[in-house]
């Protein structure tokens, strides 16, 4: 299915066919100002979608991105300014250069909004607002993992929901990639749904959509089935569990390839060797490129803990390629429903098997799945960001206030 703007058009809701909605400029520059931050660009999801809308909004606004460490991934190129962490600083955790640092890029860059693009950072945006004082602007976060964190004990979820709370009180307007988040987010940091809004993940843009479309599916003449898991190799992924379940369920020709490089390597490395599985299943390290293994795939396999909403799921429904995952996110039930995907509860290896081992292509729509995967193009998805940065202007929310548990 060839990419094509009604693609787009014709799956998208009336607020967002404007395509010629353009910000207008404020504090006499001519332009919107949003500065955004982040330790690296090399570390997740959560980056790699947020470089995708810094790179849409320069063409349209004065971009200015705060980085603590290692390469800006183009965006200077691509009218992004960049200012990095000073050399001095590089002793510090990511945290505390960041701390020391952004409320002096944010006194010199007077921005109208700073953007916080996930979670990961949202400790950073929420001191910024006792540490910049006046200077800081609204602060306008994506929410990009789950914020009640079921996936902990009860000390620490307790600790998580306290937390919660508190960036409830500390930033402006939070962004939900799901109706299913912006729930939770009302109801675990107890915001009201008027400084909540709702923005699909910007998973690829619209010519990396298209090559998934045009993917070629799986070889006809292959002798088993091909799975793909993508992802770091970290505790959150569990991969072990992966490793497990394709055990259990996979055919004998079967293979799994997985993509992603962490600290978990050398655990998986034995688990695959313990299992005997050292020539069907393959750490193939990072590769960039992770939508040309999915679109040879028959099926893309997640066994995360826990996620916000993964790109590598939008990817594998662009590509009409059926998709395994854990109930991982508020977001995953209703984003596979209708023929997308199949679930199957966290940590349950005997239940993935089974999926891997009754998996039916024939009881997929990748029609469907193609349908609701375009929400996510990265062109519409900045588009929706300008009235949630004109609205926290506006009437903006929380100020400086005491971080009191509640």
């Amino acid at each position: 299915m060839p990419f094509s703007a009604s693609v787009l058009q014709n799956d998208a809701p009336e607020a967002d066919k404007n395509d010629t909605f353009a910000p207008p400029g404020l504090s006499g520059r001519g332009r919107l100002r949003i500065l955004s931050f982040a330790h690296a660009l090399n570390r997740g999801g959560a980056e790699r979608a947020a470089v995708r809308l810094w790179r849409q909004w320069a063409q349209d606004a004065d971009m200015v991105l705060a980085i603590g460490e290692g390469h800006d991934e183009g965006l200077a190129g691509a009218g992004v300014r960049v200012r990095r962490a000073p050399p001095r600083l590089a002793g510090l955790s990511p945290n505390a250069r960041m701390l020391a640092w952004l409320p002096g890029v944010i006194r010199a860059e007077r921005p109208d909004i700073l953007f916080c693009p996930g979670n990961t950072y949202a400790i950073v945006a929420a001191a910024m607002r006792l540490l910049a004082g006046g200077a800081c602007p609204p602060i306008v976060a994506k929410v990009s993992n789950p914020m009640g964190r079921e996936d902990l004990p009860p000390p620490r979820r307790r600790a998580a929901l306290w937390w919660a709370r508190t960036q409830g009180r500390m930033i402006d307007r939070f962004v939900a990639t799901s109706a299913a988040m912006a729930d939770e987010i009302a109801a675990v940091a107890q915001v009201p749904a008027s400084r909540i809004d709702t923005i699909p993940n910007p998973a690829f843009d619209a010519a990396v959509f298209a090559r998934l479309t045009d993917a070629p599916g799986p070889a006809a003449d292959a002798p088993g089935r091909l799975f793909v898991g993508v992802g770091r190799l970290v505790a959150q992924k569990n991969f072990a569990l992966m490793v497990a379940a394709f055990a259990r369920g996979a055919m004998p020709a079967d293979r799994l390839v997985i993509l992603g490089e962490g600290p978990e390597r050398p655990m998986l490395e034995g688990l695959i060797a313990a299992a005997g599985l050292g020539d069907r299943v393959t750490l193939a390290g990072f590769n960039r490129d992770a939508g040309a293994w999915i679109g040879r795939a028959d099926a893309l396999i997640l066994s995360s803990r826990y996620e916000g909403l993964p790109a590598v799921v939008l990817e594998a429904m662009a590509a009409g390629r059926p998709v395994i995952a854990t109930d991982c996110c508020v977001a995953m039930a209703p984003l596979l429903a209708g023929g997308a995907g199949v679930l199957v509860p966290p940590g349950d290896a005997a239940a993935m098997a089974a999926a891997i081992a009754t998996l039916d292509p024939a009881a997929f729509d990748p029609a469907h799945a193609r349908a609701v995967a375009a929400r996510h193009v990265t062109e519409r998805v900045a588009q929706a960001y300008w009235p949630v940065f004109l609205a926290a202007i506006a009437a903006p929310g929380p100020r400086t206030q005491a971080l009191v548990p509640g």
